[in-house]
């Protein structure tokens, strides 16, 4: 099923939304108990806090006030997430030699998706790409920064592909800005410079 814009809803998740992230995210956690905590707490709290130690930290983001991503809908029904907020909230990154910060601009980074089973390759991430840009256009961010893989360069298994691929984001209007890895970019997207979708 080919997925439209028009056929979506996208939503900040704040403590409304919560229900329906755990919804999406399942029993599970989305990818083995990461509650989408894999770039937010450094790797040793990770590795401990694998599953419902997640889950809670991530309650506690979204009780705090912090919006940390975007849900998107069809028919009333959570189908993807979109991890997507400033780059400082997302510490882990600056600790990665092969992600750290380009320049000392601020921006807003996307990390991650997770995409419902049935909907996968729907053209789902693209959309959660323009609505991220939207949101954090409406946030008054000026550039936004992802950091996708490149099948072209290495074998991507599937549960590596959670950061995004490059394709879908260049076809979403980002352009490389550099690559530290031959597997995984820093793309960005220039808000102020683009009109709005």
């Amino acid at each position: 099923m080919k997925l439209m814009k028009e056929m979506l809803a996208f939503k900040p998740v704040n403590i409304g939304q919560w229900p329906d992230l755990q919804k999406l995210f399942g029993p599970n956690g989305a990818n083995g108990g990461c509650w989408c905590m894999w770039w937010r707490i450094k790797r040793s709290e990770f590795d401990r806090n694998h599953g419902e130690a997640n889950r809670r930290a991530m309650e506690a983001i979204i009780r705090s006030g912090e919006v940390p991503g975007l849900l998107a809908y069809l028919e009333d029904e959570p189908i993807g997430w979109c991890s997507v907020a400033p780059r400082e909230a997302f510490p882990v990154l600056d600790r990665s030699p092969v992600l750290k910060r380009v320049d000392d601009r601020p921006v807003w980074s996307i990390v991650c998706f997770y995409i419902a089973a049935g909907y996968r390759r729907s053209g789902l991430t693209r959309l959660l790409i323009e609505a991220a840009v939207d949101y954090a256009r409406s946030r008054g961010a000026a550039t936004v920064e992802a950091y996708p893989v490149d099948p072209e360069t290495s074998r991507v298994d599937p549960g590596e592909a959670f950061t995004g691929l490059i394709d879908t984001f260049r076809r979403a209007g980002f352009t490389e800005v550099a690559r530290r890895s031959g597997r995984r970019a820093v793309v960005r997207y220039e808000v102020a410079a683009a009109p709005q979708r």
